[in-house]
């Protein structure tokens, strides 16, 4: 058990030190078993964070974002945090000027991460595989720049689905409906 976590200890500080020295636009930490994000990379990344475009925290182990990651990462374009526990979002995501595309598929959402739909620059948001019920259509109309919204495999309520087509400009992805079983 000890030695597999501090393989995995290596693997995160092999992947953050080779974005450091190379000064690549993003980071890597798809499958390391991350329950929390590591409060040292802050530190071990400091010099670069500004450069920092795309980040990958796809399956891993996470419950939470943390306000100081999204502080921190403020020129995110691209953010994959597939796959985790997620069930909300800190406010702060609202200060991701330049955020383009998210994922968060195969979370824990049990309602639309509000935050978002004040993130002017958002293209692309994929929340695939969640337990997302309601959907606050009203705001996502108002999003200029949102292009696709995929909510496939959500208990989306019916309702949404009729409010949803004439008042959004999106491609908006759903799963098919099932159909109602006969009495």
């Amino acid at each position: 058990m000890q030695k597999r976590m501090g393989e995995a200890v290596a693997r995160v500080a092999r992947k953050v030190n080779d974005t450091v020295e190379n000064k690549t636009d993003s980071l890597d930490l798809a499958n390391c078993k991350l329950m929390t994000f590591p409060v040292g990379i802050y530190k071990a990344m400091r010099s670069v964070t500004e450069g920092i475009h795309r980040i990958s925290l796809a399956n891993n182990e996470l419950k939470s974002l943390t306000s100081r990651f999204v502080t921190t990462f403020s020129q995110l374009r691209e953010l994959n945090l597939a796959g985790n526990y997620l069930h909300r979002l800190p406010e702060e995501v609202t200060s991701l000027l330049h955020l383009q595309a998210i994922n968060l598929s195969r979370n824990r959402f049990r309602r639309f991460p509000e935050p978002l739909a004040a993130v002017a620059a958002l293209e692309t948001i994929d929340l695939e595989e969640n337990e997302i019920t309601e959907v606050p259509v009203e705001k996502l109309a108002t999003m200029a720049s949102l292009r696709s919204l995929n909510l496939r495999a959500n208990p989306v309520s019916p309702e949404v689905r009729l409010l949803v087509r004439p008042l959004v400009p999106f491609d908006l992805l759903l799963s098919p409906e099932e159909p109602v079983p006969k009495a």
